[in-house]
């Protein structure tokens, strides 16, 4: 088995692998798909539908050197036309391994994903290192808000006026 092939087990083992045309369609207009990926001897309509999810989605789509007998084997299904990578760092990985095999055909797209899985990569730094800080007591989110002063105590003799808004009706002559 292609290692590339390997890459799509371990995703669908992972959970970050959608499968079929309902799935992929669902991940991408949810914009959870980063890639979709289509078999190369799938279908004309399959390709439109796949153009059409991409642009829903705003999700980069791919014709893959595979046969959709070969995809669904790596899957665990008889064939697959239409998969969808959800994970940021696993579609980055399987195109960097297409762009080995083809530079002139998956390079650009190779690129363009390694870069959003370097600005992912760098906000789950930034979220984590964030945590720590709060476990630790470093910052705090927000500060309470200082305590209002209570007013002395009115002498029990006095009579005290009521609160709130006081109306006095005049007389007429």
């Amino acid at each position: 088995m292609d290692n590339t092939l390997h890459l799509l087990g371990i995703a669908k083992k992972a959970g970050r692998l959608e499968v079929g045309e309902e799935p992929v369609g669902a991940a991408a207009r949810a914009r959870q798909a980063r890639v979709i990926l289509l078999a190369c001897d799938a279908a004309a309509n399959t390709a439109r539908r796949a153009g059409h999810f991409g642009e829903a989605g705003n999700v980069l789509w791919l014709t893959v050197p595979y046969t959709k007998a070969e995809l669904g084997g790596a899957v665990g299904r008889a064939s697959c036309a239409m998969l969808a990578l959800t994970d940021v760092g696993l579609a980055a990985a399987l195109l960097a391994r297409l762009a080995a095999g083809a530079p002139e055909t998956y390079g650009a797209a190779s690129a363009e994903l390694s870069e959003k899985a370097d600005k992912a990569l760098q906000r789950q730094k930034e979220q984590r290192r964030h945590e720590k800080k709060l476990q630790k007591g470093e910052k705090k989110p927000w500060a309470a808000p200082p305590a209002r002063k209570e007013s002395p105590p009115e002498p029990a003799g006095k009579r005290t006026l009521p609160r709130g808004r006081l109306t006095v009706k005049k007389k007429t002559p």
